[in-house]
């Protein structure tokens, strides 16, 4: 059996990538589709798109806020999505923000 990663994040630490993805795969279920994202969720999301590869690109011209919606691609279930300061939006997926990264 493989060790432990642990995920570390500004906001709070995970001691395997697992519970972080059960935390943030709990918080998006918290909410509907169509529901903005808390101030205190919203500073956890944060921090976990840094782990983005793609974050210049995911921030755009700027985050307003984040919000729940269907996925691209007629995935099933929902996800989060990035609402920009100019009304644009994109989505991205807690499954890449988590995946291994060469610090980790």
């Amino acid at each position: 059996m493989g060790r432990a990663r642990s995920i570390v994040l500004e906001t709070r630490t995970f001691a395997k990538a697992g519970d972080a993805s059960a935390f943030f795969s709990a918080m998006l279920n918290r909410y509907s589709i169509g529901d903005r994202v808390s101030n205190a969720d919203a500073d956890d999301l944060a921090a976990l798109l840094k782990r983005h590869d793609e974050l210049a690109e995911k921030i755009g011209p700027g985050i307003a806020y984040f919000e729940v919606g269907f996925p691209p691609d007629d995935y099933p279930g929902q996800c989060f999505w990035i609402v920009w300061a100019d009304g644009g939006k994109i989505d991205f997926s807690i499954k890449h923000c988590l995946k291994r990264k060469p610090y980790d």
